[in-house]
């Protein structure tokens, strides 16, 4: 299928089928995909998460507001995680960036403080949300991307050291009665020419 097509067919699911659940195989493909995301200076200030263990799901579930049912009925929950830890990130790229990516970040980014850099760190991970939720879709997996969570909370019951719970994403199959899909309830999105500036 054609990435434009995958693009229109995707959308934020609302309700999963509980009884249907992922296959290792393309599970493996996923940790292998997010594994390549994109980050500045390759910095992979990351951790990513995956949970299929239905007693850990349904503790999380219950530290995620309205998202609840859907982590319940998904087939598996991914955590999207930062390096919180200014001076083990910065031990970590000693340990495998090039002398110019390192002196990047040493002239671009760390003198702009400790709020600065946590948050580069952060933007680091939101890049690899985009390319996650395309290796879904691309593998037939439907997808809720979540930060409608309390973060403090999955921290302790993932007992992180280092790193801070940003986000979370449902994945699995749809249940066919959900609404929310493009085939019952249409895309909405702003017009081409509304957003998009040609120069």
């Amino acid at each position: 299928m054609e990435f434009l097509d995958l693009a229109k067919s995707r959308y934020t699911t609302k309700e999963y089928d509980s009884k249907k659940k992922i296959a290792d195989e393309k599970i493996r493909l996923l940790k292998e995909i997010v594994r390549l995301s994109p980050s500045s200076i390759n910095s992979q200030p990351w951790k990513f998460i995956f949970i299929s263990d239905e007693k850990t799901k349904n503790e999380l579930s219950v530290a995620s507001n309205w998202n609840r049912q859907k982590i319940s009925d998904a087939s598996n929950l991914v955590v999207f995680c930062a390096i919180d830890d200014i001076e083990k990130f910065e031990e970590q790229i000693k340990e495998t960036l090039p002398e110019g990516s390192i002196n990047y970040y040493n002239q671009f980014v760390k003198p702009k403080g400790e709020t600065e850099i946590k948050s580069w760190l952060q933007r680091q991970v939101y890049l690899s949300l985009g390319f996650f939720l395309s290796a879904c879709v691309s593998l037939d997996i439907d997808s809720t991307p979540m930060e409608g969570i309390k973060n403090e909370e999955y921290d302790k019951i993932l007992q992180l050291n280092g790193y801070k719970t940003l986000f979370a994403v449902a994945i699995g199959y749809r249940n066919p009665g959900d609404t929310n899909q493009p085939a019952i309830t249409p895309k909405s999105r702003l017009p081409l020419e509304q957003i998009i500036r040609s120069i």
